[in-house]
């Protein structure tokens, strides 16, 4: 087919029909939702696109307010000469009418809308009794004689009564039927969804395989992307390290505080960012403060990683030379390269050394002690971001309520070793962007490709 599949949404007032169009759409802007009945008052339209072409154009109806009477009304027209006339022909009659103008005037913008469409979307509020008006509604909607998919919401709600609804939905001869939750859809509902209406309009079948294919390569997409957000969190904070002096309290608890409040800064710009990945609201996360501790302090000038680093910029011999001052450290239960063979390796190295290392040689000599984040608030930060997507890829764009960031419990993260990546970054202070643009070298970005690789093993473990 090459014009677009049109998909009316149509159901009773307030049954979720504008929250069904924005998690199908991804947006939550679209119309208006609101626990007030007659919310949407005209027809307003989206379109879904794969790979740029418009496969699918979406409408929204306002909801049949008075089923009941309007059954009765389309059942009192007549044609002239007394003919029988069908459901479609009394609907099309009606609409010529003035009182479709007026007392009718919401429900005609349905009926139009249904019958210029391919089929339609029928939400139906699970939580809700089935009434006889229902019933009315369903049998005006059947007279438009277009294929009408019942969509079951809030089906995750503890007053849903999904059964109930089934078994009448049933009694009228529509036994293909869909549970789709907007506010909390399953991961696969969007695909079920497709599916089940390609069995109703087989000939737009290719059209809606291509959106369902397209819509999964962007959720993996998605995934990868959001995963890469988070391993630049950790590695930023890793990283980050701060030279104090030995001194007053004052002065290290002001140099405590500056380092909470840009680890503060960097999770919400994370925050942020996933958010707009996702296409949420920048309000629809409430992630409460994150809870800091007092940091750690590196007494050692150097970890292995730092002298694995520095072997390779001053070169093999200079390595060498400090290796034995390596040896001896290791030997005395210690991990440091001492003060020493560091200021021998830098005087082999020349320059280059100087300028990457010399600087915390210094700090050394002078004294000085490196504040750093510490494991646990690095545990801390990939729960809470890896809670963050797994809630995001659960929600639906018509939520309203606030993600409440909780432990997943994760226990690679939280009793498990510091991922190897992190563990380099701690030697590589000049990788952070805590305190500017982050040094975007071959090495950093190799640690932050193996730790996102990590994290999606770890979310894929806990799943």
């Amino acid at each position: 087919m090459t014009r677009p599949l049109r998909i009316a949404v149509v159901g009773h007032t307030n049954t979720g029909k504008t929250s069904l169009m924005r998690t199908l759409t991804r947006d939550t802007g679209f119309g208006e939702v609101s626990s007030r009945p007659s919310t949407t008052r005209h027809v307003e339209g989206a379109r879904l696109l794969a790979d740029g072409e418009v496969l699918v154009e979406l409408y929204d109806t306002p909801g049949l307010e008075d089923p009941i009477a309007l059954l009765e009304r389309l059942e009192a027209i007549e044609a002239p000469g007394g003919e029988r006339l069908d459901d479609t022909a009394r609907i099309e009659r009606f609409l010529a009418t003035p009182v479709a103008g007026h007392r009718f005037e919401q429900e005609a913008k349905v009926l139009r809308q249904m019958l210029a469409s391919d089929a339609a979307f029928y939400v139906v509020d699970v939580r809700d009794p089935v009434l006889a008006k229902h019933r009315d509604e369903l049998a005006i909607l059947g007279g438009c004689a277009i294929p009408l998919l019942p969509v079951l919401n809030f089906v995750r709600d503890p007053a849903a009564n999904e059964s109930s609804w089934r078994e009448a939905l049933a009694r009228l001869g529509l036994h293909a039927v869909v549970r789709f939750d907007t506010v909390a859809p399953e991961r696969d509902g969007e695909r079920r969804l497709y599916e089940k209406l390609a069995t109703l309009v087989d000939a737009h079948r290719s059209a809606l395989e291509r959106l369902v294919a397209c819509r999964e390569r962007e959720a993996r997409a998605r995934h990868v992307a959001a995963l890469r957000l988070v391993a630049e969190l950790l590695v930023d904070v890793a990283a980050a390290r701060v030279a104090v002096a030995s001194g007053p309290q004052a002065v290290i608890g002001r140099a405590v505080a500056d380092l909470h409040e840009r680890v503060r800064r960097r999770e919400q710009s994370c925050v942020e960012a996933l958010l707009a990945l996702y296409r949420f609201r920048p309000d629809d996360v409430d992630a409460g403060e994150l809870p800091l501790l007092d940091g750690r302090w590196e007494n050692d000038l150097f970890n292995p990683e730092t002298f694995r680093a520095m072997g390779v910029s001053v070169g093999s011999g200079a390595a060498a030379g400090a290796a034995a001052g390596v040896g001896i450290d290791l030997m005395l239960g210690g991990l440091t390269l001492g003060t020493a063979a560091a200021l021998g390796a830098l005087a082999g190295g020349g320059w280059q050394a100087v300028r990457q290392f010399g600087d915390r040689v210094v700090e050394k000599l002078r004294g000085q002690r490196e504040l750093s984040v510490d494991d646990a608030i690095l545990r801390l930060l990939a729960l809470r971001q890896l809670r963050l997507i797994d809630a995001l890829e659960a929600r639906g764009h018509a939520a309203m309520a606030p993600i409440r960031l909780v432990d997943p419990q994760l226990r690679q993260w939280r009793e498990g070793p510091i991922p190897e990546p992190l563990l380099r970054a701690r030697a590589h202070r000049e990788w952070s962007g805590l305190f500017g643009a982050g040094r975007a070298d071959d090495a950093r970005q190799e640690a932050v490709d193996t730790l996102a690789h990590s994290l999606s093993e770890a979310a894929t473990a806990n799943a």
